[in-house]
């Protein structure tokens, strides 16, 4: 985002599309977050627990979304709250596509406070994976 941008009602966030969910990135993700649970890296343990194979953590899914907006802001403006619930599961090979739309902009004498609408979908089939909301100030 470049200094002065603006934002009105029904303006729609720059979606962020990410590569293909990879189980080397779940481990990752395991031991950055401290989310070891078995579900997420061990195929068998997984189908056992009666999910069909492995599964993304939430929260992976979530920073996506957290990344979305902090590349929109920049050093431009700061996010105040961020929330989703969580609809489906992502699986390895998913590949996540964030997006979001301006729902209220309020003026301020140092710029604007913006809500939206956000989530994250499965790409190219449209499932939606997590939805949310999210507000952020920008600075003139």
């Amino acid at each position: 985002m470049t200094e002065g941008m603006r934002f009105a009602v029904g303006d729609r966030l720059a979606p962020l599309t990410k590569p293909p969910v990879t189980r080397t990135q779940l481990v990752m993700y395991s031991g950055a977050s401290g989310d070891f649970n078995p579900i997420h890296t061990v195929e068998s343990f997984a189908q056992e627990a009666g999910l069909g194979g492995v599964i993304a953590h939430g929260m992976l899914t979530m920073a996506f979304v957290g990344q979305m907006l902090t590349d929109l802001l920049g050093e431009c403006g700061e996010l105040e709250t961020f929330g989703i619930r969580f609809i489906d599961m992502v699986r390895p090979d998913d590949i996540i596509t964030c997006e979001g739309i301006v729902t209220e902009v309020e003026e301020d004498a140092d710029g604007q406070i913006v809500a939206c609408d956000i989530w994250a979908k499965k790409t190219p089939s449209g499932e939606k994976v997590v939805q949310g909301t999210a507000r952020f100030r920008t600075f003139r």
